[in-house]
Order: structure tokens, then sequence, then C-alpha cells
């Protein structure tokens, strides 16, 4: 799999966080369709320096026919930067579940017959080399599928394949990666990694040229435990991984999934600097939907720029065993307080995300917890509605357990540490608090006990920071206005659905993300 533009460094996602029409949308409208998805891979790799484009068989119907259409409409293109080589297409397989596989097989038969057309057509490579496996919590997952996919390749090839080919010898090295989403499993992610590159070391050999990459979550920890707990069990896993790839023999590239906004990894045009230190030995970011779109396009093209010359170059900051334990214990801290509010403020978000506007054709995610996204005893949005929801409300997440979490670590003296280790956190408060409506959250917490214990958190900020929370610019009064706006509408007996749903997307585009 090695090669020139070998570790991918900008993946473009379908993460449906755009508050903004696509600047290539001809009819104005900022939903991307199944079938505007062909258009849209072909135009990032074209007008942006992105490696990477991954193609969702989890979370969203998924057009299986990629391969034919966008052969037919950019063969000479791919002719010249071939995918497998130069650019990656990979697919984000659904979550293991054994008594559900049906779209697991398709993805595996569509990635091989895609690699039948590759090669009837003279590209020098398989276009799909790699799955990403979401909800990975367990090494032996991994193996299974691993496994698996071998075998349907290898009756592939015996049924279709007179001779063996050079794809099929390709396919061999054919790469399963872990999409770790959860703040435990993060912490202890060498009980993951380590079995399944041994099992892999074992059958291969040296694996030193290819290396090996984990995927990270960062918007379902935080959605799940907070924002702190997220960004601290991303650093131990990132200085675990790498440090476990070095005791293996071979490099480990890690890849982080990360929105716009501060809640979900503030990757966006305006905080290039900040995320690439804060995040330093990450080798491929996803770059999502407001990333693209939500922005000016050169302002786009020229952060890309940037990430291509400088994720190379930042080296990992590894943390110690007792720094490890030492953020555990910060990530407990702060998830305490994180459950119960979100618990306590559940019906309304949920009411709020009915107004959010679908960006993508997503499917309904009903049942296991990690499809659904529950926190505790309730079922909530998933990370993007979460986030718009409560940004929408003008209490963002990233306030929440935060204040309460701040205090208790200086009292415990940890504060050192936190800082230590999420040197961006003073940067990511201080974006969030320029989107918060103190009149909305003082109204809501005379009727609501987890309304107070937010408002609690915003004093709580406030003192870490020194300085009082709230807009700061025009467009961050204009925002606040819009959310009072939403807040009262939200009073009615008889709401007024479409005009609410125009206010979210306002202030969505003032923040340049929907969540």
């Amino acid at each position: 799999m090695a090669s020139a533009n070998w570790p991918p460094t900008t993946m473009a996602t379908q993460h449906p966080d755009n508050a903004s029409a696509p600047w290539w949308k001809e009819d104005g409208s900022a939903f991307i369709s199944t079938q505007d998805e062909i258009g849209e891979l072909l135009l990032l790799f074209r007008e942006f320096p992105m490696d990477e484009y991954m193609w969702d068989w989890e979370g969203k119907y998924v057009d299986e026919a990629v391969g034919e259409k966008i052969y037919s409409q950019a063969q000479d293109f791919f002719m010249q930067r071939p995918l497998g080589q130069q650019l990656h297409l990979t697919f984000r397989i659904p979550a293991f579940d054994e008594s559900k596989m049906h779209r697991m097989a398709r993805a595996f038969m569509n990635l091989l017959s895609l690699s039948d057309l590759a090669q009837e057509i003279g590209m020098p490579s398989p276009p799909v080399k790699e799955m990403f496996l979401p909800l990975t919590t367990d090494a032996q997952q991994l193996i299974t599928i691993h496994e698996t996919f071998n075998k349907v390749a290898q009756y592939h090839s015996s049924i279709f394949h007179e001779t063996s080919s050079k794809h099929d010898a390709l396919l061999n090295q054919f790469q399963v990666t872990p999409l770790v989403e959860d703040v435990d499993s993060m912490f202890g992610i060498e009980n993951i990694l380590k079995p399944f590159w041994e099992m892999l070391k074992k059958k291969r050999g040296d694996m030193s040229a290819t290396g090996q990459r984990v995927f990270l979550a960062r918007s379902d920890p935080a959605l799940n435990s907070g924002l702190v707990p997220a960004v601290v069990a991303n650093k131990v896993a990132i200085s675990k991984a790498i440090r476990l790839g070095e005791d293996m023999g071979f490099p480990v590239y890690p890849i982080i999934g990360t929105g716009s906004l501060p809640f979900r990894g503030s990757v966006n045009p305006q905080y290039t600097q900040e995320f690439l230190d804060q995040y330093a030995g990450v080798r491929t970011y996803s770059i999502q939907s407001a990333f693209r779109y939500d922005y000016p396009k050169e302002d786009v093209r020229k952060a890309l720029d940037i990430m291509k010359t400088e994720v190379p170059k930042r080296t990992v900051q590894h943390v110690s065993q007792e720094d490890c334990e030492n953020l555990r214990k910060l990530s407990d801290i702060f998830s305490i307080y994180w459950k119960p509010t979100v618990e306590g403020l559940a019906g309304v978000i949920n009411n709020i995300a009915n107004f959010v506007p679908k960006r993508r054709e997503r499917l309904l995610h009903i049942g296991l917890f990690g499809y659904s996204r529950g926190v505790g005893k309730v079922q909530l949005p998933r990370a993007i509605g979460f986030t718009c929801a409560l940004y929408s409300l003008g209490l963002p997440p990233e306030i929440i357990a935060t204040g309460r979490g701040l205090r208790d670590a200086r009292e415990q003296g940890l504060l050192h540490i936190l800082e230590k280790y999420y040197p961006a956190l003073k940067t990511d408060l201080e974006h969030a608090g320029k989107y918060v409506n103190r009149e909305n959250i003082e109204l809501a917490a005379k009727t609501n006990q987890a309304f107070r214990s937010a408002l609690e958190d915003l004093k709580g900020v406030e003192e870490y920071l020194g300085k009082e929370l709230g807009p700061q610019k025009s467009h961050h009064m204009i925002h606040r206005n819009i959310t009072s706006t939403i807040f009262h509408r939200l009073q009615k007996d008889e709401m007024d659905s479409e005009s609410i749903t125009h206010d979210i997307v306002e202030a969505g585009k003032i923040r340049r993300s929907l969540g």
C-alpha cells in the first residue's frame, strides 16, 4: 500500500454538518443527495489537495455504482492519479453485528467487483484497499472481519478469475482499520490493537513499509462523555498506538474524525495551527462538510495546503504512564457531571433536533447503543444534531460539565496536567463562549435543574478564563438574537416549524457549521 502519497493527510467525509450550500450545487440547496456524492468526490479530488474520500456504508444510503460512475466520468483523470496509489477511496463499512451482516456483505462484494472493473480498464491498482470498522471495541471484531473478507476474496477469485491476477495479490494486503469511538476503549486501546497487529505481523512479516492506521472518533466520545474526556482520551490513544507500533517495528498513522466546532474537534480553516498543535502525531484528518462548504473556497484550499505541509512534521506528544492515569482521573471527573446534566436536557435537545434540516440521506438508527446514540437512560440525536440543538439554544455543549470539572480539577491538583495535554482548551472555550446566550440559559434554569447545572458550568468556565462569555462582535450579537427567537418560538403551543428551521440554519451559517 505504500506510495508517494501514503499516508493520506486530508480525508473528505460525508458527515452532514454544513449549514451553507456547497459552492458546486447549482440549485443553491444545502442538501447533498446520494446521487450528488459521485460529483462531489470528483470535484474534491480535482479542485482541492484532498488525498482520500471516505465512502460511508454505515450511516447512510450509499450509491453502490460508485466504481462504474467515477471511472465512466473521469477515467483519464484516474489514469493519471490512480485510486489506491496517489488517491484513496476508503469504505466505512457497517459496524460488526453477527446477526445483521447484509450491508457488510454488500460492501465486500462491491469492493471486489470494483477491483475487477479497475483491472479490466487498465488501472494499476485496486481502487479500494482499506475498510474502516466502526464501533470497534475488541480485537476479535477486527480479526473476524479480516478473515471473513479474505475468505470472500478467495472465493470470488476462484469463481470469477481463471488465473490469479495482480489485483488479487494486492488485495492480500487489504487493511481493516479499527474506528474506535468510546472513551474507555481509547484509554485501553492497546488491548484492541496489539492482538490484531500481532496476527497481521505473523501472517505478513515485516510491516514497516506500509505501517498501520487507527481511526479515532472525536465527536461521539464528546457526545457520550463530554468535551474534556473526549480530548484527553484521544491524546492517550494517539500516544499509545504510536508507541505500540514502535515496539512492534512499524509506523502507526492515526486518523482523527473531527468537525469544525470545538465540541467536535475545532478542525476548520480558521484554527489550523491550533488543531495541528493539539493533535500532533495524527497523520490524517477528516475534512467534513462544514470545513469544505461553510468557509470561502480559497480559505479551504489554503488550509488544506498548510495541512499537507505541516501534518507530517508534527511529532506525537507521548503520554507517560503516570500522566495516563491522571488523564483517566480527569476524564472521570468531567464525565460524572456530563451524564446527569445531558439526561436532564435530553427532552429539549430532542425537541430542537427535530427541526434541524437534513443534509445527507442518512439512515435512521434504532436499537443498539452506538447507533441510537444514548447517554445514560436517554436517547439522543447523533453528534451533529446534538451539537446543533444546544448551539441553537445559546448553550454550547463545550460549557456543560466543564465549569464544574475545572473547579474539581483545580482542587485535586490536576489542572496543570489537563492544560499540558489540552493546550487548546482556553481557545476552544473562548470560541464556543462567543455563542453563549445567557438570557436563554437563565430563563430555562428557572424551571429545569439541568439548565441550573449548565449555568453553574458557565460561571465556572468564566472563572477559569477570567472573563465573561457572550457575543463579542456584531455577528455574534445576531447569533444571540436568533437563538433568543428560537427559544421563544419553542415556548408556543403551535410552533412554526418552518421558521424554527430557518432560524437554526441562519445561526449555523454565522458559526460556520450546523453542529
